[in-house]
């Protein structure tokens, strides 16, 4: 990690980050205060458990999902995370998705609000050849499925 911040509550988000595997998952997500923020291009959740679901779903849909934090900074109780999120998909060459997380720390020092910012559209819609179609086939596929009951930030 090139450039860091001597907050431990990041340093200990960033190990996590770049040591997450699906078997490890749980670390990660006790870093999360019960009711964090969470938002993606494809996912906006409340609740650590709504969290986990998009993990889960990331490890069960994509080959070998890794993270590498490049920058990390923070000033009170706000962080930035800059990274490289690396995968494979079958029958296709390897994908990074490069992007910056912008986080908030509750009194606790647990993640409370996660907001990733990445484009979609360069990163993954112009890299397929049927655009349309394969883009909203592509958002269905990374959204992670919710049950009914409100787990979802739009009440849904």
């Amino acid at each position: 990690m090139p450039t860091t911040s001597d907050d431990p509550r990041l340093q200990r988000l960033v190990t996590a980050y770049e040591q997450l595997r699906h078997d490890n998952l749980a670390a990660l997500l006790a870093l999360y205060a019960e009711q964090a923020f969470f938002k993606d291009p494809f996912n906006e959740v409340h609740g650590r458990k709504a969290i986990g679901r998009i993990f889960a779903h990331m490890f069960e849909t994509l080959q070998a999902p890794r993270f590498t934090v490049t920058q990390a900074m923070s000033a009170g109780e706000q962080a930035f995370l800059a990274w490289e999120f690396r995968f494979l998909r079958a029958g296709a060459q390897p994908l990074v998705i490069r992007g910056a997380s912008h986080l908030r720390f509750s009194a606790e020092g647990l993640v409370d609000m996660h907001r990733d910012y990445w484009d979609a559209a360069e990163e993954l819609y112009a890299r397929l050849p049927l655009l349309g179609p394969a883009m909203r086939w592509l958002r269905r596929r990374l959204a992670a499925p919710q049950p009914a009951g409100g787990t979802q930030a739009d009440g849904g």
